[in-house]
């Protein structure tokens, strides 16, 4: 267990910004961050990434939050397990007692194979450095290779030793779980139903994802073996076709250098590392596919192709060209002298040598394809079509109109075919392919279901199926019958919308005994509730403002300590001023003006910080939750809106933020919230009325309209006020 101020410690210093970065390469926008969503395949950013409010959210997926519940969406992770990988990441010290045998196997599979794998990665890495069968020849073999000292640490590269169950019998005096060691493809079974270790006698190069978590492992036979390289099979954690050897150790110079080389195998990667090209991954031998252009594409558009002379292998790895253009990414490829690959030519060139060769050679893809398969076929006119046709397929798959008219004429020259006729060519595969798109989107926005029974439609709903009702995208159509919303739900969502977003910040001023005192939004919906003895129907939503109302003590501690660390802010600021003010060459009048307009400006900064800090608290404390109903549904309540409604619009289209019509905005909610509490007394009452009707009971069908008539005239009240309604000192209790 971490005990609450630790994590409460790792909540407040983990930075959305920082977290998110390890995955996505971001671009501001405005006041937030966008970037490709890490939680799906996307071509255009949807991911948004708000500092302030420590907050993230796609608009596509829905996925997204806090920074731990980022990482547990992100990695598989619990909550405690989340919170450890922050702590980590952060380098904040937490105490917690070693897992006893029992506790160790209760834990998921996931988390138990990440465990796994990290114990035996260090296991690995440690009996290459250290034992002497792994310095005589792992050791040996590496060195061979030009692999330096600090690139076998930087790799984490290994040795399994050659004694058939050595790390199988470790693993076991360790406490692991065999079973998850079989799973991981760490230990093998024989026919006879002996265990042994699979890379026994390999080299080890360990598979990191972008997160720093040993995913897979990949082994190298020293001895002549059958099988060169075998791999770790594919499991839970580990999916070939979404993840890139390297892109741990490169993620980073990706992103600074706004450029990615992709080569095909792991000392490849480790031979661009050692000559300064550390913006480089593998896609470890298989055909590119879309989780990894995915990949990179969070953190860079840009991306060159390395190959080595081999023909064939050219021709074969122009199959994946199309979906690298068709994710928008910006693609050029480096073709090396025959006879090197990019770990040989590393060896033979320095680091400044081999840069120079890049930026000589490397070259836009679509000329290079074209190129390549006009090659010795210039007396074959089908093969030529045919040739024509592949290049016309990839310049269709470029999104910019302006790139593919580019294209277009270049390729027109270099093919020898009119331009009109590829232009043409290109416009009729270009709408081919999107409608392509628009099906498969489709398929994947609105998919086929079976029909629910009817007969279940009655039924109450659950806790979750009230946020699944609540969170459904409006603009999608239902295809089968669901089960009926509780009629309050959509009236109280907005109700506890607005006190989680605005929940600590002053609605308006009161006066009390001839004195004036501020109440916050959240204390006058409570006021306002308890005064009708009215409550929330959705379970959800009746925990989360439970939770506002205990978050009052912690958020006036905080609210305070935020507040001096303001004002030294504006003390060093009101300092910095004067002096600037006094350095400048102004008169008595305009140094009394200047020196106006900057206590002018100090007050406005410490007001806007005070109400930022105020308006993000709750949503940054809920969102972070251990509960994970709570932080599901606040999510949602708090994520960025697509749009502003037109009552945000002031006269000459000028923007109101939604906060500056609270006044407005929340009386009405609870009017309105009310209003159909009013609805759903009178249609009882009036069903009660015609049960009666007729049957000899005056006194309580006489009774029965007494109540309605006065709740009638209440409710038609109630309409009125939801028109009009707007605070003042008098209307409030």
């Amino acid at each position: 267990m971490i005990d609450p101020i630790t994590a409460q410690k790792i909540k407040d210093t983990a930075d959305i910004v920082d977290v998110v970065g390890d995955y996505v390469h971001l671009t501001r926008r405005g006041a937030n961050f966008m970037g490709l969503c890490p939680f799906h395949n996307e071509r255009t950013p949807s991911f948004s990434v708000n500092q302030r409010k420590n907050f993230c959210y796609c608009f596509s997926c829905k996925k997204g939050g806090s920074p731990v519940n980022f990482i547990m969406e992100k990695e598989g992770l619990s909550y405690h397990d989340a919170l450890l990988h922050l702590a980590k990441k952060y380098g904040i010290e937490v105490q917690e007692r070693e897992l006893t045998d029992e506790e160790r196997e209760a834990q998921s599979e996931r988390e138990a194979m990440l465990v796994a794998n990290e114990w035996a990665m260090l296991k690995m890495e440690k009996d290459l450095l250290e034992n002497q069968e792994g310095r005589d020849i792992g050791l040996t073999y590496f060195y061979g290779r030009g692999v330096t000292e600090e690139a076998i640490k930087k790799f984490h590269l290994g040795y399994a030793l050659d004694k058939g169950s050595a790390l199988t019998s470790a693993a076991k005096s360790a406490g692991y779980n065999i079973e998850v060691l079989k799973s991981l493809g760490l230990v093998g079974t024989s026919k006879e139903g002996r265990e042994y270790d699979r890379f026994r006698g390999r080299v080890i190069f360990p598979i990191i994802n972008s997160a720093g978590k040993v995913i897979a492992f990949g082994g190298r036979d020293l001895k002549g073996g059958m099988a060169k390289y075998i791999n770790s099979p594919e499991s839970q954690i580990y999916k070939k076709s979404n993840e890139l050897y390297g892109i741990y150790q490169a993620r980073a110079d990706i992103v600074k250098e706004d450029k990615c080389f992709l080569v095909e195998g792991y000392l490849d990667v480790i031979g661009m590392w050692q000559s300064g090209m550390k913006n480089t991954v593998a896609s470890s031998g298989t055909a590119l596919t879309d989780g990894q252009i995915a990949l990179i594409h969070r953190f860079t558009e840009n991306i060159t192709l390395i190959y080595d002379g081999d023909p064939a292998g050219i021709k074969a790895s122009l199959r994946g060209i199309d979906m690298l253009l068709s994710h928008k990414m910006k693609v050029k490829v480096l073709l090396l002298p025959d006879g090197d690959d990019p770990d040989s030519f590393a060896r033979k060139h320095t680091p400044e040598e081999f840069r120079a060769y890049v930026e000589e050679h490397e070259t836009d893809i679509i000329r290079f394809k074209a190129q390549v398969l006009l090659a010795d076929i210039k007396h074959d006119p089908q093969r030529r079509i045919e040739a024509l046709n592949s290049v016309v397929e990839s310049i269709s798959h470029i999104a910019d109109p302006i790139s593919r008219d580019v294209y277009i004429q270049e390729c027109a020259t270099i093919l020898g075919v009119k331009e009109e006729s590829i232009a043409k060519s290109v416009a009729r595969t270009r709408g081919n392919l999107v409608e392509k798109w628009k099906r498969e989107r489709t398929k994947k926005d609105y998919p086929v279901q079976e029909q629910q029974s009817v007969h279940n439609t009655s039924q109450p709903q659950t806790q979750q199926q009230y946020i699944n009702n609540s969170t459904q995208p409006r603009n999608h159509t239902q295809l089968r019958p669901a089960t009926q919303v509780a009629p309050l739900q959509p009236l109280e969502k907005v109700v506890i919308e607005y006190c989680i977003k605005y929940g600590f910040l002053d609605l308006c001023s009161l006066m009390e005994d001839e004195t004036t005192a501020s109440i916050s939004v959240l204390d006058y919906v409570k006021e306002e509730l308890e005064a009708d003895e009215i409550n929330f129907s959705v379970p959800i939503y009746a925990k989360i403002f439970s939770l506002l109302i205990q978050m009052k003590g912690s958020y006036e501690t905080a609210a305070a300590q935020y507040s001096d660390s303001v004002k030294a802010e504006v003390d060093k600021k009101r300092k910095e001023g004067i002096r600037s003010i006094g350095e400048s060459d102004l008169s008595i009048s305009e140094i009394d003006r200047a020196e106006k307009k900057l206590e002018a400006d100090l007050e406005k900064f410490y007001n806007e910080s005070i109400q930022d800090y105020s308006k993000n608290f709750p949503g940054r404390e809920l969102a972070s939750h251990e509960d994970g109903d709570v932080r599901t549904a606040s999510i949602e309540l708090i994520r960025e809106r697509h749009q502003l409604s037109h009552i945000y619009m002031r006269d000459n289209n000028v923007v109101e933020r939604e906060e500056d019509k609270l006044e407005v905005l929340v009386p009405r909610a609870l009017t309105e919230w009310k209003s159909e509490l009013l609805n759903i007394r009178i249609k009882d009452l009036f069903k009660q009325f015609r049960e009666i009707s007729g049957k000899g009971d005056v006194q309580k069908e006489n009774e029965l309209m007494m109540e309605i008539n006065s709740l009638m005239r209440i409710r038609s009240q109630v309409a009125k006020d939801i028109g009009d309604r707007i605070i003042s000192p008098g209307i409030h209790r």
